[in-house]
């Protein structure tokens, strides 16, 4: 058990912390949230002894076992897998021993060390170092490979697989998906399930807190508050409290009429069944914890296109990659505006290929590409950072855009993204990774693009920008093709799915649990694969003609049954779209100023009445397709 009490906590004449207490009992998962510079990180030098409190009691056990993530990798000549193994420091001195006792030829100390050895079960120690660097994404092949041939990237995870290594009572975490894709990220967060000891966790990624820890603790004006449950029951008992007060009630409001809205509109598009029942109950969510954030210090809007083409952008039969190395084939994709379009896919499956294919910044290899008349492409890479001036100020930066710009209104521009009073005129080499990544996409939302391709905009984003970021995409009325590893973004602002894999991209039309579950799968293949080179995913799905013939006849049976659920779904969302284009052409008459004078009065009557009518038709159409949603749903489960 560790108790902290009653502690303050001062870093460079600011108080970060003022009698602040907490107790974190054995098997506990605990979140650390807070505004950045709030203290978080100096909690943990704190806890790990690092540093003295200024005031209070630290009561931590002697021989408390900590682990924790080091902030850098040395560019060492050592194999990946020896470096996670040396994580492990009693095994590392027991292998020593050995190594002595056998050249001083002492049998009696080396019968001793090797049963030191077994009892700490040092002869599994490679094999297990060996499964934490495939579960972070790691081929069998790198393991052997030295720290220094990998990129930053890679050392950070060879970092996080090196602390896992470690024998620990107490393990610290800052950021660890930070360069994690969401293959490693859902693999991590099932191997901190399982972690028997005390966990600490900063994170700026709500689906993976949700998934891992059971408490959170929250940082917020010197005052660290304890509450019950996992991140998203933090947000709602946070809301409770705040919406107590009139101002962030009012603000509330009009976040919740936004999400009325939006949900309205999604559901009127939604042509996927059960990754719309999805993607509703993840708005539903988004509505309950929204009062969270009124206080969140970052509120931004995507400006609104200033002209558009229908289709934006088309892709025919593509074929994309490098010159003699396409990786992938037959790619077909139509953005239209309002397209929204999340890429799934493991890492190296080629979709920053294909993002940087459709921002044109690699020609295709063969296939027709089509732009809209009025395309203007916003493109945030993952490297977008390294583009910047390190000399040049925010304001500097947009002014170099749009030199015609008054200062205050970008000023009043970049203040939606974090940068008000003089921080808008700091140059951007004392900014931090966070700080560049909101400038960044700053620069990028300011040119008003009506496609927008984002790679990995998450990247250094905490809680709160990321929040922002959510509620600016749903609003965002251009295109859309989105990469990310934060589940709770792309949840959130895609309607649509897309799986690269295997040179291929197809739709996925199924939801991110879904998701999960397909990269176990492809996990386990892989693994069994690595056995046995005569092991292959057909022989695993059943290889044999017959089986593939026995195979295709249970599909089809399959489609057939679940063949008058989808028509039926199919049929409500075209009749909605009927009704909603009649209500559109209706309300736009309603426009017309002779409609307000006496001899438009009885044309206006007919045109209340019918808009009363298609907004009745309207509400009833969405019930009934939301039924046969679920229907299609139920039906699903149990055929299958």
């Amino acid at each position: 058990m560790i108790r902290l009490q009653q502690i303050n906590l001062m870093r460079g004449g600011k108080r970060l912390l003022e009698e602040a207490s907490f107790v974190i009992h054995q098997g506990q998962k605990i979140g650390l949230t807070g505004a950045n510079g709030c203290g978080k990180s100096t909690l943990f030098a704190l806890i790990r002894g690092d540093i003295s409190a200024d005031a209070g009691d630290v009561g931590i056990p002697k021989n408390l076992r900590i682990a924790h993530m080091a902030q850098e990798v040395l560019a060492l000549d050592r194999p990946a897998v020896d470096y996670v193994l040396d994580g492990d420091v009693e095994l590392r001195r027991i292998q020593q021993a050995i190594a002595d006792a056998e050249a001083r030829h002492d049998d009696n100390a080396l019968a001793i060390h090797h049963a030191a050895l077994e009892s700490h079960n040092g002869y599994s120690a490679k094999s297990r170092a060996e499964q934490l660097l495939h579960g972070l994404g790691f081929s069998q092949d790198q393991m052997e490979s030295s720290v220094r041939s990998f990129s930053g990237g890679w050392r950070v995870r060879l970092n996080l697989a090196q602390t896992l290594m470690c024998p620990s009572d107490l393990l610290l975490l800052d950021e660890p998906t930070n360069h994690l894709d969401m293959d490693a990220i859902i693999w991590l967060e099932s191997w901190l399930k399982q972690y028997p000891g005390m966990l600490l966790l900063i994170s700026h990624d709500r689906d993976f807190l949700d998934g891992v820890v059971d408490q959170v603790a929250h940082i917020e004006r010197q005052t660290l508050t304890m509450y019950r449950g996992n991140y998203t029951a933090f947000e709602r008992t946070r809301a409770e409290r705040l919406a107590l007060q009139q101002s962030s009630y009012e603000k509330q409001q009009k976040q919740k009429a936004h999400l009325d809205d939006f949900i309205r509109r999604f559901r009127a598009k939604a042509t996927k069944a059960k990754q719309a029942q999805s993607r509703l109950k993840a708005l539903d969510r988004l509505e309950e914890i929204a009062p969270a954030h009124v206080d969140s210090p970052f509120t931004f809007t995507l400006p609104e296109p200033e002209r558009f083409s229908d289709p934006l952008l088309m892709i025919r039969k593509g074929e994309m990659g490098y010159a003699g190395a396409p990786i992938l084939k037959k790619v077909s994709l139509g953005l239209h505006p309002g397209s929204c379009i999340g890429l799934l896919g493991q890492n190296g499956a080629g979709k920053s290929t294909l993002m940087k294919t459709l921002a044109d910044q690699l020609p295709l290899l063969a296939g027709d590409r089509v732009e809209g008349e009025h395309l203007k492409i916003g493109y945030f890479a993952q490297h977008q950072l390294e583009s910047l001036d390190l000399d040049a100020t925010p304001v500097l930066h947009i002014q170099r855009l749009t030199k015609t710009a008054r200062e205050q209104e970008i000023r009043d521009f970049l203040g939606g993204f974090g940068f008000h009073g003089e921080k808008a005129l700091e140059v951007v080499k004392g900014f931090s990774g966070g700080e560049q990544a909101r400038l960044a996409l700053a620069i990028v939302a300011w040119q008003k693009p009506n496609l927008l391709l984002l790679d990995e905009p998450t990247n250094h984003l905490d809680l709160e920008m990321r929040h922002a970021l959510t509620m600016a995409l749903q609003g965002y009325t251009g295109a859309m093709v989105l990469i990310s590893h934060d589940r709770n973004l792309l949840r959130n602002t895609t309607d649509e799915l897309y799986l690269v894999s295997d040179g291929k991209m197809e739709p996925f039309d199924d939801d991110l649990d879904a998701y999960a579950t397909w990269l176990s799968q492809q996990r386990r293949s892989a693994s069994l694969r690595g056995t046995s080179d005569q092991v292959t995913t057909d022989s695993v799905a059943g290889s044999s003609a017959r089986d593939r013939k026995e195979q295709k006849r249970l599909e089809a049976a399959l489609r057939a049954k679940l063949r008058p659920y989808r028509q039926r779904v199919e049929k409500l969302e075209q009749t909605l779209e009927k009704c909603h284009a009649s209500l559109s052409e209706v309300e736009q008459s309603l426009h017309d100023p002779s409609l307000y004078t006496d001899d438009g009065k009885e044309q206006l009557k007919i045109l209340l009445e019918r808009q009363t009518a298609l907004k009745q038709q309207s509400q009833q159409l969405e019930d009934e397709w939301m039924e046969a949603c679920e229907a299609l749903e139920m039906a699903e489960s149990q055929v299958s």
